[in-house]
């Protein structure tokens, strides 16, 4: 064996960058080729320049930033060529990833473990005149006004322990500032289908990723949705695909009328608010009290609803899997506003909805390595034998990071100021080989040198 080969060995059991490790242990490199990631159209491995974008993600740099903090870095069109490329299928990166990283959690979950579906949008406001795919006059519920940006559709799964996006599209509204549709495009290219798929509602778009996360064999017990998603028509679609929704209803008696004496969701609560009602829990401080009922929709056939009756409102939650208890159907939708805490923690930590770009490519590149890079937090913090808040991993792996790149160069550093000293180097004929070999194998174990 060389001494090349005994450092190598060394380096392996000491020096372990977790995001490559996981990379590898899903076969990364394959995924980027069955998503059309070629060589020849950045001019470096697609690999490279996407797992130091994970690394910008992770210690929370721009471009501009890592530039000066790597000098593995490379040049900024580099990077802009990747993410404007119209060849590459975001959309299958993502979910394939999604699928390894779900399949390799299959041996931590329970069979107890409730497996979700999350159907949810975010508007993100861009206050660029030329942003493709921005729209004026957007509803923000996280400002409660008005604003302009982007309407972004999520599909996203939770197993009660870790939560992974899966899927995500942008939506336009009839105010739409530049028209996306761009002629330049053929029509089967993948930014092309990407920028079509925007004029169809969001229903539609939700049922599309439902499809696409269920054929690509990811499993889940319920779908969950807010009221905007929950119509007869989407919810009997959902149910064709072999799934149950739980819902939160519109109180619409337009789109909900039940058979019966009691029609509408308003007689429904009227009438059962008569009888005695139990206090089941709290959430966010606010006492629930649940009265039920099984009815039938014309649609949907017998279904059960759950009223949540607090002191500001009467909010009613629909669920078409009528043998659960009120108790597992509240519990169970409750999984819906972990995606809120998701989109928390993608804008503080990975740099969603900070994109600084007007091409739609882009922007579909960069919200798609911001989902990357939260799933494999996720991952990495769920098979942690002592799972943290995703905050607090985060700020580990990027202190592991920096500590692996810091070290290892001052080390470098160190002997090559020993390689000076004459003496030394008498003695040691091998100690330049060893440097350039310690180089060599550093940046192959942190993740910038790659084969493939």
């Amino acid at each position: 064996m060389g001494i090349d080969n005994f450092i190598e060995t060394a380096m392996k059991s000491v020096l372990k960058n977790p995001i490559v490790l996981v990379l590898r242990d899903i076969n990364f490199s394959s995924i980027l080729k069955q998503s059309n990631f070629i060589k020849r159209d950045v001019g470096v491995p697609p690999y490279m320049v996407i797992l130091q974008f994970l690394y910008m993600f992770l210690i929370n740099k721009k471009i501009s930033s890592f530039m000066k903090y790597s000098n593995d870095s490379f040049k900024k069109d580099v990077y802009y060529r990747l993410l404007k490329n119209s060849k590459y299928n975001w959309r299958k990166l993502l979910l394939l990833t999604s699928v390894n990283l779900i399949n390799k959690l299959s041996s931590l979950q329970k069979p107890t473990d409730t497996k979700v579906f999350i159907i949810d949008d975010t508007v993100e406001i861009k206050r660029g005149k030329y942003i493709e795919g921005s729209c004026k006059n957007l509803w923000s519920n996280k400002d409660k006004r008005v604003v302009k940006g982007l309407n972004i559709v999520s599909l996203n799964y939770s197993d009660t322990h870790t939560d992974m996006m899966l899927d995500f599209s942008m939506n336009y509204n009839k105010n739409q500032i530049i028209d996306s549709i761009d002629n330049k495009y053929h029509h089967r290219s993948n930014a092309y289908k990407r920028r079509i798929e925007g004029r169809n509602g969001k229903n539609i778009q939700a049922i599309n990723m439902l499809k696409r996360a269920l054929s690509s064999g990811i499993y889940a017990d319920y779908l969950l949705v807010d009221s905007w998603y929950a119509k007869p028509n989407f919810i009997k679609e959902v149910r064709d695909n072999g799934l149950d929704t739980i819902a939160r209803v519109a109180k619409s008696n337009r789109i909900w009328q039940f058979s019966g004496k009691y029609k509408t969701l308003e007689a429904l609560y009227n009438h059962e608010k008569q009888n005695k009602t139990s206090k089941l829990g709290n959430y966010n401080s606010i006492k629930y009290s649940y009265v039920s009922t099984i009815t039938t929709h014309k649609t949907l056939g017998r279904v059960k609803i759950v009223f949540i009756r607090t002191k500001e409102n009467l909010i009613p939650i629909f669920s078409t899997n009528i043998h659960l208890s009120d108790l597992e159907i509240i519990n169970t939708y409750k999984k819906r506003w972990n995606i809120e805490q998701g989109y928390k923690d993608l804008r503080e930590y990975f740099q969603f909805g900070k994109e600084e770009n007007r091409i739609y490519e882009s922007l579909i590149a960069r919200i798609t390595l911001s989902f990357l890079a939260y799933n494999l937090t996720s991952y990495i913090n769920r098979i942690n034998n002592e799972p943290q808040t995703l905050g607090n991993l985060f700020k580990d792996l990027e202190c592991q990071l920096e500590t692996l790149a810091i070290s290892m160069e001052l080390f470098l550093k160190i002997l090559e100021n020993l390689l000076q000293t004459t003496e030394i180097v008498k003695r040691n004929k091998d100690l330049e080989l060893i440097i350039n070999v310690l180089r060599i194998h550093t940046k192959k174990q942190l993740g910038f040198m790659c084969e493939s």
